[in-house]
């Protein structure tokens, strides 16, 4: 449990200080799935909104999904991006300020959502309540900012997502996978158990699956990515604790070119 009382101050310093980590993990899924269609397309997809709509996100990170979908963003939409790291939102603002679209940017803890009732047509949060200690108080807040008739977007990741590539890391480092869970909280949102934790507010509560998979041809965006996870970092390893991995990357892909990565994807619609 001492994962759990550490975590937000490793996430915030550490792990999403800017997007360099982030980074490393968009890049394997943008060039090696199987599914054309890209992610944060499919997640617009999704936001049906009035034209006028008032719309808050919790955990905006890098700003990809206003990034990707900059010109089908109606024009009289307001739109405020929230992040509890300083470095992702000045991440953000670096990347969607060129568009010349007017955005908010506020640095929020989602545990306490600093706007009053009733005040959104829409809350995107997109792979990051399992990051929250109190998600319980977070979801209730949510609902709380939520106009009546109002929407919750909430995308995370099912129980076997990444389970080859994990299976991998721990190959390199017995149980470093499992560290990893605790620090990040990654199974408790899931695919599988975010219905229920929505559902005590929400009296509506659908998930969409977006279907993809993993065929990773190259050893070097695979390392980044299980290094870009890890907490201790690449720094910290020896050599040849390095080269261990290398080596097993490798050896992954000599044996047909392809290492395959099942995923587990999707996004929790909640009606107010």
């Amino acid at each position: 449990m001492i994962y759990n009382t550490i975590n937000q101050d490793f996430l915030k310093t550490q792990q999403y200080r800017d997007a360099v980590n982030l980074s490393a993990r968009g890049n394997l899924h943008a060039r090696f799935r199987t599914n054309p269609y890209p992610w944060f397309q499919w997640v617009f997809d999704h936001i049906k909104l009035p034209p006028d709509a008032y719309v808050l996100e919790l955990g905006c990170g890098a700003g990809w999904l206003w990034q990707e979908n900059i010109h089908r963003i109606p024009r009289r939409w307001r739109i405020i991006l929230t992040d509890f790291s300083p470095g992702m939102l000045a991440e953000a603002q670096k990347n969607l300020g060129p568009s010349g679209r007017s955005f908010e940017y506020r640095e929020v803890d989602a545990q306490s959502i600093p706007y009053p009732d009733r005040m959104f047509d829409a809350v995107i949060a997109n792979h990051m309540l399992y990051h929250i200690p109190d998600r319980a108080k977070a979801i209730r807040d949510i609902h709380r900012v939520l106009k009546p008739g109002g929407k919750l977007y909430a995308a995370t990741n099912g129980e076997n997502h990444l389970k080859e590539l994990h299976e991998l890391t721990d190959r390199w480092q017995p149980g470093m996978s499992q560290i990893e869970k605790k620090v990040f909280r990654a199974d408790e949102f899931t695919l599988e158990n975010g219905a229920e934790q929505l559902k005590p507010p929400f009296s509506q509560v659908t998930l969409d699956i977006y279907e993809d998979s993993l065929k990773v041809t190259e050893a070097e965006p695979l390392i980044d990515y299980i290094l870009s996870m890890n907490i201790a970092g690449p720094a910290r390893y020896e050599p040849e604790v390095l080269q261990k991995l290398h080596d097993i990357v490798k050896s992954e892909l000599s044996k047909d070119g392809v290492f395959h990565i099942q995923k587990s994807t999707g996004l929790f619609i909640a009606i107010k």
